[in-house]
Parts: structure tokens; C-alpha cells; sequence
């Protein structure tokens, strides 16, 4: 949904700007995001999303454009008010505020949080907080969260972060599918959980390989598919897609069930992963491998790989 120099951004998409993470999280980049809250200032000292800062008035109650935002080098801008949720909402400070931001020189399109505060903090409660300045240093440690692929379901993860219990505990995460040699030590391999039809169902799949495109990571995704699907339920379960790094083997399954999931081609599932986790890197094996999934799922091959994207 846009207009001019304004899009209506669904809160996932917010959620995966502010957990996008390298060797550091982007969020430490000055140049990478300007998060602004035009609630207000009330309600923005209760609780605001994190290293979102109040957007300023002028004395007419006019909204002003901050001081530090350098808006023409800003990658993102991202706006939010309580609850705006369309282009048309009547009265909207979010759409106020990003008018105005957008006419005063972002550099890209002006992102309005569908549903507000409401919405995302519902969705995102741990993403909340009352702190309002942060140190470059602070900026360097800011704690991130594996990556959103399907919302609230499929998620792509450093190995690391699918050991964390903090995000095992805010992601309400049920199940892991660990793509790479490292040994689970959160969930235990023998241990189950109830899935639909009340099956008993284990709680980690592991595929033992490295990241290399000699690995046959193909003959193993029908499993893989097969033991994501049986954690998808009504009442909701979370599940981690991890590697080492997150970024090339736990991408590659992300790739296959998007595909298998949504029945749609590997340019396409390519495409809405690497909008999800902007760094993935998955090796050119692994691109040929999807390849060969993409034909056994449609019947011929639709993406041409030899293209430069891939």
C-alpha cells in the first residue's frame, strides 16, 4: 500500500528492519534507521519499540523534523502512532509526521507501522522499552532476534541465537532445525511435544552438514518440509531454521519450504527471504540444489539461476 513517498509497512517487516545483523546489528549503522514515535510523550515514556525517539513538536504542536536525522542518508525512516493501519486513516499522526519527513529529503520512502504501537507491541512485547538514549557502544551489543520469514512461525537463526533461551522464551520457539554439525544443547533430540491430532512429534531435526555445495542438502528437504509442517498448528508453534551463521544452509531450507509452502517459484521465495535477511549468502551448490527442488515441485524449471541475483 503507498503513496507518494509513503508505504504502509505490516509490523514483520519492521520487526526483521531492526533485527538485521552482521557482525554487528545494523541498528549500530547511524546511517541505517530512523525510528520515530508521534504518540504522545505520555505515552512514548510508558513504553515505545526499541530505539524508536519521540518525534518533536513545534510550539503550534506542528511536527518538526529532528534534529540528528540526516534524513537523506537514512536507509529506512519508520513512523508509528497508536493504531494508523491504511493511507486513508483520518487524522493520523503517523501519516503527518511521515509527510513531512518525506518532503523534507529522505532518501527512500517513508514507512508507516500498519496497526501502530498497538499492533506491534502485541505482536513484539519484548521489542518494548522505556529507554530512550543509547550510546554507540550500546548500539553495538543491542540484543537481535533470529529473522521472520512466515510471522510467527518460521524463523531463520544464527546457531547461536537458536541456543539463546531468551529468544527460546520470546519466540515461544517448539522446534529446531539445525542445517550445519553443531549439537543441540536447548532442546533434547529424544524429547517430543504434542502436534496435530495430538501426534507426539520431536523437537529437533538435525542435518548434519557443512557449508559446502558438495553437500547433498537436496535429498533431505521432503524430511525437513515434513517435520516443519508437523509443528504448525493452530495454537501456533515456532520454529527455527539455524546454521552457523544464518545465512547460507538454514537460508536454503527457508528457500524450500517458502516455495513448497506458498507454491510459488525460487525466484520468488529467493526474493521474500532476502527481504527477510538482507545479508544471506546461500553457496552457489546449495542456489543449484533449489533448482532441482523447484523442478520436482513444479514440473520444469522456472528461475533461471545463471542470472547475476543468484
Amino acid at each position: 500500500m503507498s503513496s507518494t513517498g509513503i508505504l504502509v509497512y505490516e509490523c514483520t517487516e519492521v520487526y526483521n528492519i531492526l533485527n538485521q545483523a552482521g557482525q554487528y546489528p545494523r541498528l549500530s549503522d547511524p546511517n541505517y534507521l530512523l525510528l520515530l514515535d508521534t504518540r504522545e510523550s505520555h505515552d512514548y515514556n510508558e513504553s515505545h519499540v526499541i530505539t524508536a525517539k519521540f518525534a518533536p513538536r513545534n510550539d503550534i504542536g506542528a511536527f518538526t523534523v529532528p534534529h540528528d536525522a540526516e534524513l537523506e542518508t537514512r536507509e529506512h525512516v519508520v513512523v508509528y502512532d497508536s493504531n494508523t493501519s491504511t493511507l486513508k486513516d483520518k487524522n493520523s499522526t503517523a501519516l503527518s509526521c511521515a509527510k513531512l519527513m518525506w518532503e523534507m529529503g529522505s532518501k527512500n520512502p517513508v514507512k508507516v507501522i500498519k496497526g501502530g504501537y498497538e499492533e506491534f507491541s502485541a505482536l513484539y512485547p519484548f521489542l518494548r522499552t522505556q529507554k530512550i538514549i543509547y550510546m554507540p557502544r550500546e548500539l553495538d551489543e543491542v540484543f537481535t532476534y533470529p529473522l521472520e520469514i512466515m510471522p510467527g512461525f518460521l524463523y531463520v537463526a544464527t546457531f547461536q541465537q537458536s541456543q539463546d533461551h531468551r529468544i527460546i522464551k520470546d519466540l515461544k520457539v517448539k522446534a529446531n532445525v539445525i542445517v550445519a554439525k553443531e549439537n543441540d544443547k536447548v532442546f533434547s533430540p529424544e524429547s517430543t511435544t504434542l502436534g496435530r491430532e495430538d501426534k507426539r512429534v520431536k523437537q529437533v531435526l538435525t542435518v548434519a552438514i557443512d557449508d559446502n555445495g558438495e553437500e547433498d542438502l537436496y535429498s533431505h528437504l521432503t524430511d525437513i518440509i515434513n517435520f516443519i509442517d508437523d509443528h504448525q498448528t493452530k495454537d501456533g508453534r515456532t520454529v527455527l531454521l539455524s546454521s552457523t551463521l544464518g545465512i547460507s544452509r538454514s537460508v536454503t531450507v527457508a528457500i524450500a519450504y517458502y516455495m513448497w509452502n506458498k507454491k510459488v517459484s525460487l525466484k520468488d521465495a529467493y526474493n521474500h527471504v532476502k527481504k527477510c535477511r538482507e545479508n544471506m549468502q546461500p553457496i552457489r551448490g546449495f542456489i543449484e540444489q533449489l533448482s532441482r527442488w523447484e523442478e520436482k515441485l513444479f514440473g520444469s524449471i522456472v528461475t533461471d539461476i545463471s542470472e547475476p541475483d543468484y
